[in-house]
């Protein structure tokens, strides 16, 4: 069985329709640091000295993976989606290795799924939500290949899974390039963000570490429900077809106006719909 529950003031992709409501209005940016807010360290078995950030002290885990050339600090914590989910859960956020306050082995390289398996162990979490933004979204669907029955609920941000079916996957990108493109100051805000993430990776470094590394990942079989969520300029159809299409139950929300940057971006707001949407989502699905 497939449900698509859709969050309120977005574009909702469910079988196929598409409809476009009010955008809501920006949320005041929030403090740099969060009161609660603890960091700890670890050692990776390679070596690699790891950080993360923890907030909230009750209820189930829920595990933040941050994009390229980010951190936990200023995508999770800065923007007020860490503080948020933490009201009603525990959240411990990886700084992803090359990033951060963590070791950098390969400066400009990409976080790496196993660090995750491993930081989950070192706080003896069994089960938790995770929810992964971009490069945190590749290493997220790793993960579900590695240790499937270790989530309740698994989320993508700025991402998703790649259709593998040929013809539903030109279907998608048909979709996409038929939604409005970003102009102005969006699209150029863009072209800056590719410049520097071009200009900090070393060439042929991939976004997530390879897919090699994790067996492949049957949507058919897992019963998690999957959450993406995807700004209306950001190829969202692409990004969600084949989640929509094989995953059993799946929630869908593309955020109009919204590019890969402004979604979540640190140093601007991000939409208090993208916030809503993952703390909405973990609640309704946290005791199945």
């Amino acid at each position: 069985m497939r449900i698509a529950q859709v969050a309120s003031l977005a574009v909702v992709f469910v079988s196929g329709a598409v409809g476009v409501l009010a955008q809501p209005a920006a949320r005041p940016a929030a403090p740099s640091v969060q009161v609660g807010q603890q960091d700890g360290f670890f050692t990776a078995s390679d070596g690699v000295k790891i950080h993360y950030l923890l907030h909230g002290n009750a209820g189930s885990w829920v595990v933040l993976v941050h994009g390229y050339s980010d951190s936990a600090q200023r995508m999770w914590f800065n923007t007020g989606i860490a503080p948020e989910i933490a009201k009603r859960h525990r959240v411990v956020a990886i700084d992803n290795r090359n990033h951060g306050q963590s070791d950098q082995p390969q400066p400009g390289g990409s976080g790496r799924a196993q660090d995750v398996v491993e930081l989950m162990d070192h706080l003896k979490i069994d089960r938790a939500h995770i929810h992964g933004y971009s490069m945190g979204g590749g290493i997220t669907a790793q993960l579900l290949g590695l240790i499937p029955n270790r989530f309740i609920t698994a989320g993508f941000g700025g991402s998703g899974m790649t259709e593998t079916n040929a013809a539903y996957r030109a279907a998608a990108e048909a979709m996409d390039d038929a939604l409005p493109k970003a102009t102005g100051t969006d699209a150029e805000g863009m072209e800056r963000f590719r410049s520097r993430v071009a200009a900090a990776r070393p060439a042929g470094t991939p976004a997530a570490a390879p897919a090699a590394a994790a067996p492949p990942v049957d949507l058919t079989k897992l019963t998690i429900p999957i959450l993406a969520v995807n700004g209306s300029f950001d190829n969202p159809y692409r990004k969600t077809h084949r989640l929509w299409r094989e995953a059993r139950v799946f929630q869908n929300v593309i955020l109009p106006g919204k590019t890969h940057l402004t979604a979540i971006a640190a140093g601007a707001p991000p939409s208090q719909e993208y916030v809503d949407a993952i703390a909405r989502f973990i609640n309704m699905y946290d005791a199945r």
